[in-house]
């Protein structure tokens, strides 16, 4: 099978697209690299991945990337990703995320390509009404995020019904640490994500590590997360290409589906924080802030993966957020710059 990665030069793409050449698939990556990184692709692969620069809204580029490279599916983790921005710039997302996929989209149904696997979120959710979350609760976003995703999956269902589209969406709750052997991992400018911020503070790139809100309903006051290991995601996108082949092949009828990927146990920011300072050990001082909470976020988010176990065989296997924040601790302390240095 060959696979078109879109954001494949991002941090959970360049996971996804080493998933899928270690699974011995061929893959093309379309990357704008507004936030990705050429190296991450390199490093992900061998240099065995071509990489497109271009928008993935572009409808006639990725039409003819599909075409001239015989593409049988799409894996789309091209999307802007802040919740906070998010609140701030409706606009920008609203456009970046809905509007250049529909652009994917169309660009699939000119050209044939009738499978795609899309990076979706736990922020599809909101505030949950029950925990741990399953793919049947009521979806309410918070955030302009969240709404988007939200449309998307929308979308999925609409062009599945139009066009006999295969479609899975995967649910992430919140992608961490960097694959083993510490050559891919995380690196956003800006970054806003909990793990990779405590330990720039750790590596001394940050005086402080400020903690959004201490007075949510959870057991110290902050809130509560689901960390998944960004490889055992990468799994996961390869499980559910396997599963459309081969409802295909069984002649079974195309439809929308959605999963949870999560690891089932939430842990508070100032858990993260405590264990991030077990694993740099006395190397660094990290310095917690108390702050006001965010627009947009939610005080629990813990899924159930239960549909993802049953039926794409998925179980995520590093567990432990000790193995989490270590990974992602050899990534930031071998490469404090990122993918620059």
């Amino acid at each position: 099978m060959r696979v078109l990665v879109a954001g494949g030069a991002g941090y959970v793409g360049s996971h996804v697209l080493r998933a899928l050449v270690a699974a011995g698939w061929e893959a093309v990556v379309l990357d704008n690299l507004s936030t990705g990184h050429a190296a991450a692709v390199a490093r992900a692969t061998g240099g065995r991945a071509e990489l497109v620069v271009g928008n993935v809204g572009d409808c006639e580029l990725v039409r003819d990337v599909l075409i001239s490279r015989k593409i049988d599916a799409v894996v789309h983790c091209a999307a802007a990703s802040l919740v906070g921005e998010s609140m701030a710039n409706p606009s920008k997302y609203w456009r970046n995320n809905v509007q250049e996929a529909i652009g994917l989209l169309d660009a699939m149904v000119l050209a044939g390509v009738d499978k795609i696997v899309f990076s979706s979120s736990a922020a599809v959710y909101g505030e949950p009404v029950a925990v741990p979350i399953e793919e049947t609760h009521p979806k309410s976003p918070t955030s302009t995020y969240g709404m988007t995703k939200l449309a998307i999956e929308h979308m999925l269902q609409s062009y599945s019904a139009a066009h006999s589209m295969r479609c899975v969406s995967l649910r992430y709750f919140n992608a961490a640490g960097a694959d083993e052997p510490g050559d891919i991992g995380e690196a956003h400018n800006p970054e806003t994500h909990l793990i990779p911020i405590v330990l720039q503070a750790a590596l001394e790139q940050r005086a402080e590590v400020r903690v959004f809100g201490t007075d949510y309903d959870t057991p110290d006051g902050t809130c509560v997360r689901d960390y998944i290991h960004v490889s055992d995601l990468a799994d996961a996108h390869v499980l559910a290409l396997q599963r459309m082949h081969e409802m295909e092949m069984s002649g079974r009828a195309a439809r929308a589906e959605a999963f949870n990927l999560g690891s089932g146990t939430g842990f508070t920011v100032r858990q993260v924080i405590e264990c991030a300072r077990e694993v740099v050990g006395t190397e660094a001082t990290i310095r917690a802030v108390d702050g006001q909470r965010r627009p947009g976020d939610p005080a629990v988010l813990v899924a159930s993966s239960e549909r993802a176990k049953s039926e794409l065989g998925w179980a995520p296997r590093r567990t432990s957020l000790a193995e989490i924040v270590q990974s992602a601790w050899k990534w930031h302390r071998a490469h404090p710059h990122g993918y620059s240095g």
